[in-house]
């Protein structure tokens, strides 16, 4: 099995990571933009599309999301199946010419969005499927301190602080969206406010707040670069009950009677690692992946449209 990895930042490390761990006779090969860039043990750098002598068995997209269209039709000439890193894109333009492209050479392909293998979450989609219980409300919550994310870095200078390389915290964390699309479906109606609150120096949105419309509830989402303490959680209100979903505790508990009804020692890392296996796991297959190209894009339009 041979993986052409596209963009070495820290989101490819983890998934490099997972691959070098988890499939020890995988090759690695990685299509750098700077030849002065630093080697990665184990991986095999190649500096141009037509350098690379070899066909991938899939191509690890990771690279600007501003680049994401440009770098997917280069991959075109491929034929093998796409792991794109989340978002999609940055904007919806072209999108609807690609998906055609990807359709006409029947590429397959998958968005990245790790949190759906977040075992609470999975506990909650499968708990609502089968109970089959009437929603009331929902209300999600992700803030934390972007200067803090990333470590012996300037937050300044990475993607995230400029909005023309796809950096807004309404993109960064467009999980909240795309778990709140898998859990319930696609909305009726939407509504987003996306604004620059903080003393952060950037030029993208630092915060983002969405009211998604759905036949008998509503969805809230409220997202931040700037919150000190670190939140993220899911609370829903149901007609006898409230679940709360903290996911940086990887935990459920009933609001309703304080019983913890899951929890699970899995770390955030752990699910690079059960998404990476999800997808070589069916890698020969002809179904489509979850999260695939057009469901990203539906995703991306509540996200930015």
């Amino acid at each position: 099995m041979k993986a052409l990895i596209i963009g070495l930042g820290s989101i490819a490390k983890k998934h490099i990571s997972v691959l070098q761990k988890n499939f020890p006779n995988i090759e690695l090969h990685a299509l750098r933009s700077n030849k002065d860039a630093q080697s990665l043990p184990g991986i095999k750098n190649y500096f141009s599309y037509e350098e690379i002598d070899f066909t991938p068995s899939f191509i690890v997209i990771c690279g600007p999301t501003h680049q994401h269209t440009d770098v997917i039709k280069n991959c075109l000439r491929f034929n093998c199946p796409l792991f794109i890193e989340k978002p999609l894109s940055h904007q919806l333009n072209e999108l609807t010419e690609l998906e055609t492209l990807l359709n006409q050479k029947s590429i397959r392909t998958y968005v990245a969005c790790n949190l759906r293998f977040l075992n609470c979450l999975q506990f909650v989609h499968d708990h609502l499927k089968k109970q089959k219980i009437k929603v009331n409300e929902v209300n999600i919550y992700c803030g934390s301190d972007l200067s803090k994310w990333r470590k012996d870095a300037d937050y300044r200078h990475s993607y995230s602080a400029h909005a023309d390389q796809g950096g807004g915290v309404h993109l960064d964390l467009i999980h909240e969206l795309d778990y709140t699309y898998w859990l319930f479906g696609s909305p009726e109606k939407t509504q987003r406010t996306l604004k620059k609150n903080s003393d952060l120096e950037i030029d993208s949105f630092d915060y983002a707040n969405y009211l998604l419309e759905y036949n008998s509830f509503c969805v809230n989402i409220v997202l931040n670069y700037y919150r000190a303490d670190a939140k993220r959680c899911l609370e829903i209100v149901l007609e006898n009950e409230t679940l709360y979903v903290d996911l940086l505790k990887n935990e459920v508990r009933s609001l309703t009677n304080g019983k913890l009804l899951f929890s699970s020692d899995q770390t955030i890392l752990d699910t690079y690692t059960d998404q990476m296996n999800y997808f070589i796991s069916k890698l020969n297959e002809t179904k489509p992946y979850m999260n695939a190209f057009p469901e990203a894009r539906d995703i991306l339009k509540i996200c930015i449209n």
